[in-house]
């Protein structure tokens, strides 16, 4: 079954260029409404896979009662950087557990698009370290006091984009998949073993992405029949979710804008995916 939202077709192809590279971490943000005061708590963490230490980030209401689901975000491939974090808060914000995950390792960053592909590559190009990192966040949300370890979504950026479907096309038990401006051409493309209903964001003007690569990846959904949404904001390039790619197009003379309609839209489409799949 697909469910399509085409304004043009293009996509991502694998790892691509993304927001800044910050990292503050953002300890507490109240937020009051009449119904109900949401208290976000984000709580740096550190755990391992084989011996490598990864830095994390978790984020939650303290004031919502009971489990609720849990949603990994992986970041782009300037590593795991403020922007992540943001991100995770705003998904607490809503009221689920998100966890900021860490796909280097120590929390390694770069400042140029020359390391960040290197460091990107060696993780798309080494399966077995890639699902190892990710397994390892999984397995550190499932355990944690707020979350229904049975009703676990994935987010991801760019490459995180890609490390995010390529994980549900590995068949890890995820309910959601979502990648915003993120390529498709995958190590695992979708198979039989995918269990997540997917959405991908991109931008209709993002040069990065090829009309190949959304064909053989839109087309391999159709044959297993799997629920998707396939979204393609006109006028959009990529990157086009962060307020800090214009700056960063600027600097490292890449094709990189924000579009705040899309970002909007993007988040809406989101939140109507997690909202689906855990309601019904």
């Amino acid at each position: 079954m697909k469910l399509i939202k085409i304004s043009t077709v293009l996509i991502a192809v694998t790892v691509l260029f993304s927001c800044k590279n910050e990292n503050k971490p953002k300890e507490e943000n109240t937020t009051t409404s009449k119904q109900e005061i949401v208290n976000v708590k984000g709580e740096e963490v550190i755990y391992a896979s084989d011996s490598t230490n990864l830095k994390g980030y978790i984020s939650f209401d303290e004031n919502k009662k009971g489990k609720r689901p849990g949603v990994i975000i992986v970041h782009e491939w300037w590593g795991h950087n403020d922007y992540v974090r943001k991100r995770a808060d705003m998904l607490a914000e809503l009221g689920y557990t998100a966890i900021a995950i860490d796909m280097y390792g120590d929390g390694k960053q770069a400042n140029h698009p020359s390391d960040a592909g290197k460091f990107a590559q060696s993780v798309m190009s080494n399966l077995p370290v890639a699902k190892a990192r990710f397994k390892a966040a999984l397995d550190l949300l499932k355990k944690h006091e707020s979350v229904s370890a049975d009703k676990i979504a994935a987010i991801g950026y760019c490459f995180g984009g890609s490390v995010a479907l390529t994980m549900a096309n590995t068949g890890e038990d995820l309910d959601a998949v979502a990648a915003f401006h993120s390529g498709v051409q995958l190590p695992v493309m979708p198979n039989e073993e995918l269990k997540a209903r997917v959405l991908v964001c991109n931008g209709a003007e993002d040069p990065f992405i090829s009309p190949e690569s959304v064909k053989a990846f839109t087309s391999a959904l159709d044959s297993l029949g799997k629920k998707y949404e396939y979204v393609s904001y006109p006028g959009a390039k990529h990157s086009f979710t962060s307020k800090e790619a214009d700056a960063n197009g600027e600097k490292f003379k890449l094709p990189l804008a924000y579009n705040a309609e899309a970002d909007q839209k993007s988040w809406e489409s989101l939140q109507q995916l997690l909202k689906d799949v855990f309601t019904n």
